[in-house]
């Protein structure tokens, strides 16, 4: 019988491990998800590990209905699961729910090998805000594809909870990190800002309908609003709010400034697990303004921001918070701390046969 193990923390593995990252999300999309893996990759090389990534860059693809910035892999039968045998890992990790995580659950399940997960997005959510039906028939689809896993990672208590509650149980802690050496708040901010009456509010991520972004655009507060960032409703929401600045993509210092010189970081988001720009924002010393859901509700304290069902309330009171306090908070989350969790949610075979 096989006998399952998880990697202990990096600092005590004797040797480097083959791991395997099987995702659907990838390069040259850019996400929460995308920056947590590129992120999360490039440290355990940087340890001595060997990581094979299995993503849509490496297939044929075709647009995502409804949102054509994200291409869904078309592998040919069998591809993905050769790919893995041929690599031969210690562990394999599967980290979207898409059809490249598909083709590696059926594998892992058909060889008898273990494999972790991670639930990264409110999945059920996110498609129910684009299709109009109903989230819970989405969760049966969720149930199904990590039940059978021996971890699911999780970035926080929140979800955790919320996994629990839909029957899913073996939950490992996985948290984030933030690029303290980028995100300062020293950081320069952008000409635009200069002009611009206060508050500066200020949006970053992708500008997409599970967003919520309009909530953001929407609300009743006097100053500037900012977006930075591109996706499927950027066209819409600038012609429905001609008064907002829409800056496009930013990354590295030019993201960094954005952040530093806004009073205040708003994250409308309903459907987000974790949301590595409010731990940026921070990181810059820019306050968190959000709604109370999960995310906002595990990062965000009142010394370094606001929630409130009432976007405006929250951009008020966090207007209030002193930058240090915020920047404090940030530097809490370690990207070494968050891959360590990682590499010990691993699962792997220990002295098992595989069938050929």
């Amino acid at each position: 019988m096989n006998r399952i193990t998880a990697f202990p923390s990096s600092d005590a593995m004797p040797f480097p491990q083959r791991i395997a990252i099987v995702t659907d999300a990838w390069t040259p999309q850019m996400n929460g998800v995308v920056r947590t893996l590129t992120t999360t990759c490039a440290i355990l090389r940087e340890r001595g590990h060997e990581v094979m990534v299995i993503a849509p860059d490496q297939f044929a693809s075709l647009p995502c209905p409804t949102y054509p910035e994200i291409r869904l892999a078309l592998p040919a039968p069998g591809e993905v699961a050769a790919r893995i045998a041929g690599f031969a890992p210690d562990a394999v990790h599967i980290a979207t729910e898409g059809p490249l995580g598909l083709a590696a659950r059926r594998h892992c399940l058909r060889q008898g090998r273990p494999f972790s997960t991670a639930y990264h997005t409110q999945f059920p959510e996110y498609l129910a805000r684009r299709t109009g039906l109903s989230a819970g028939l989405f969760w049966r689809y969720i149930r199904w594809f990590h039940g059978p896993v021996q971890r699911i990672m999780v970035a926080t208590e929140s979800i955790r909870r919320e996994l629990r509650a839909h029957g899913l149980v073996r939950l490992h802690h996985w948290s984030r990190g933030v690029d303290l050496a980028c995100f300062t708040p020293g950081a320069p901010p952008p000409p635009q800002f200069a002009d611009m009456p206060r508050p500066i509010q200020l949006y970053v991520g992708r500008v997409a309908v599970e967003k919520n972004i309009e909530a953001f655009l929407a609300a009743p507060y006097p100053g500037s609003k900012v977006v930075v960032g591109d996706g499927p409703e950027l066209t819409a929401l600038q012609a429905r709010f001609p008064e907002a600045h829409f800056l496009g993509r930013k990354s590295g210092t030019e993201l960094a400034g954005c952040y530093a010189g806004a009073d205040v970081f708003v994250f409308p988001s309903r459907t987000d697990t974790f949301g590595l720009v409010m731990i940026e924002a921070l990181a810059c010393g820019t306050p968190v303004a959000a709604y109370p859901v999960a995310g906002p509700v595990d990062i965000v304290t009142d010394r370094v921001g606001a929630l409130s069902d009432q976007l405006e309330r929250a951009i008020d009171a966090a207007l209030y918070c002193r930058s240090s306090d915020c920047a404090g908070h940030a530097a809490q989350f370690s990207w070494d701390a968050a891959t360590d969790q990682f590499v010990a949610g691993l699962v792997a075979l220990e002295d098992a046969v595989l069938p050929a």
